[in-house]
Order: structure tokens, then sequence, then C-alpha cells
């Protein structure tokens, strides 16, 4: 099998593509902008990188969609300040940039594997995301961060149309809060407010000493998956994507590691302090409130919790998490403490 990944240095791109090497003999084909969390692949004979720009490198993108079976454009801006700060750059890449690359699967009659997110769920009143059936409330137009859920929300029905009208043979993924190595890229510098995800926001924060800042209070619920988890699930998919899976929307989250953001940020600053790397770095940080406003901009909404039922992957591709989220937090910490240049070297 010959597997195509845009945005491979990505999270999910990343950990994935090292598990193909690893496990299978699939050949990878992958293009990013950058490849510094390609540690693990390059030097593979079965992969093969290319630094490039899905905007940009179409050529390339549409020989290799030809090329494949499996196409996976991870490609997307996925943090929440971008949604408020520069809506449409978001909507140019996570709609139409993926858009393109939608069309050439049909047009060469490749298979599909396509990351939704667990954000389409918006509002929903459901006390478990159903795939099938959950209903998608998005707030008001004038709340721009709603615009990566509407534009991810777009191109799933798109692609569900192709798939109804023209065959396409496709597999819809919504992970929910992944988390482990190599999660977001933090500097020597504190990150800045909103530009990473809420684990790798407050881990940050622990090694810099600044606060940790909890937006609303930190009342809002999250189900947090580790990636190891979600990979075997994404595994599982690729190895089904033309039989069980095909047509298949899949949650990929862990009901059982359900937290408050609150209580993410004592038990993350409980680890760190338990960790001997953690007397390099800058003391003890307080933990802090401050408004979705300040912290985001005026455009930025939330909702309380998001719980994923992951029945169907349990009973389709006999999958379920095993990490708990005391494990996924520490796995995570650890990989940070121990890749800071600050703290490696002592």
């Amino acid at each position: 099998m010959k597997i195509l990944i845009l945005g491979i240095n990505g999270f999910i791109g990343n950990s994935l593509a090292a598990r193909v090497l690893k496990d299978t003999n699939w050949e990878v084909y992958g293009m990013d902008i950058r490849d510094d969390k390609l540690d693990e692949c390059h030097g593979a004979e079965r992969f093969r990188f290319v630094e490039g720009d899905i905007c940009i490198n179409r050529e390339w993108i549409e020989y290799h969609v030809k090329k494949c079976d499996v196409v996976l454009p991870l490609v997307a801006i996925a943090t929440p300040s971008t949604y408020v700060r520069e809506p449409l750059r978001v909507f140019d890449l996570d709609f139409e940039a993926n858009l393109q690359i939608v069309r050439q699967c049909v047009k060469y009659g490749k298979r599909l594997i396509f990351p939704s997110t667990s954000e389409v769920y918006g509002m929903s009143p459901d006390k478990e995301f159903d795939e099938d059936e959950s209903t998608l409330v998005l707030g008001p137009i004038r709340k721009q961060r709603w615009i990566y859920s509407a534009s991810k929300q777009l191109l799933d029905r798109v692609i569900w149309a192709y798939g109804f009208q023209e065959g396409l043979k496709f597999t819809l993924i919504r992970p929910f809060n992944w988390i482990g190595p190599k999660l977001d890229d933090l500097t020597l510098q504190p990150e800045k407010e909103g530009s990473s995800r809420v684990v790798t926001q407050f881990i940050s924060s622990l090694i810099h000493g600044s606060p940790i800042q909890l937006v609303d209070g930190g009342t809002q619920k999250r189900c947090f998956t580790y990636v190891d988890d979600g990979i075997d699930c994404l595994m599982k998919i690729i190895e089904n994507a033309e039989g069980a899976c095909n047509g298949q929307i899949f949650n990929i989250g862990n009901p059982n590691n359900e937290s408050t953001i609150r209580d993410l940020a004592y038990k993350l600053r409980e680890i760190f302090l338990s960790n001997p790397a953690s007397r390099h770095c800058s003391g003890t940080p307080e933990i802090v409130e401050v408004s979705s406003g300040t912290f985001y901009g005026q455009g930025y909404q939330d909702m309380d919790r998001r719980v994923p039922s992951i029945k169907k992957a349990q009973e389709i591709i006999g999958w379920s998490p095993q990490v708990d989220l005391d494990t996924a937090l520490k796995r995570t910490l650890d990989y940070y403490l121990d890749m800071h240049p600050g703290i490696k070297d002592r």
C-alpha cells in the first residue's frame, strides 16, 4: 500500500508515519513545510518526504494523489487564537485548499481519510456526541471562533456528497483532544497566549514559570486522548478503509479521560513538581483566571462539554482507548521536560 500524508510533520502526521513504517510494509509519501518532527522516519527505505506547501505545490500533490492508494490531508490550522484573529486564513487553508485535494481523490478514484474535528458538534446539547445522530450547533456569525468548525463541517458534507453521488471512498475521523509528545512546538520563550493547544499552553507556562491562565475559570470539560491510542484506531481504519470503514464517520476519543480545564491545570502542575527536572525550571507557577475576551479576543465562544460516543469504533473495528489521563499527561510532560534545552543539558 502507498499512503500520502499531507501535513506529515504535524502531530497526527508524524506519529502515524512512524507507526506505519514500524509496523507495516507500506510506503509513505509526505509533504510539509518543515520536517523537524520526522526523526523517526528519515532514513527509512519506504519513506519519501518533500518540503512544500499544499497551497503552492499543487502539481506534486496531484501526481502523488494519482500515485498512492490512500490519501490523508492532515493540513489545518487548529489553534483557537487564529480562528478569532485570522478567520479568513483558517477558511482558505482548512476548507479551500483541502477541497482541491478532495476533488483530486474523486477524479482519480482514491481512498480518502479526512480529519474532521470534535468541534463540528459545537454546542450540541447531547451528553455524548454520536457521529450519525447528534445535531451540530454553532454560535452566531459575529463569533468568528466558529469558522474552523463551520469549515470542517462543510467539507464533511461535501465529502459525504461525493461519496453519495460519485462513489468516493472515504472515512471521516473526529479526534477528541489528542495529546502526547510533539503535540506543539515549545520555544525558549513562553508561548503567546492562545497560540497552542491547552495542554502545551500549560506545559509552556510550567517550564517558563509564567502564570497558568484559566480561561473563564476553567470550568469547561474535555476528554483527552493519548496519541498512541488515537493512532491505533487510525491504523485500523486504514486497514479497513475499503471495507467496513468506507463511508463512515468515527469519533476517536477517550470518554473516560474527562477533566475540567481547572483540574487539568492542577493535575499537570502536580505531575510537573514531582519530576526532578522541574527544579531546573523557574519556580512554581501560580494558577490565575482570565476572561476569554482578554485571552482570545471578542470573537471567541466556547462549549461546556465534549464527550465522544465511541461505540461505533468499538463495534466496527474493535478499538477502545487504553491510556488513562494521568499516564497521558505524564508522558506528554516528560517529553517536553526532556526536550527543553535549559533542562536536558544539565
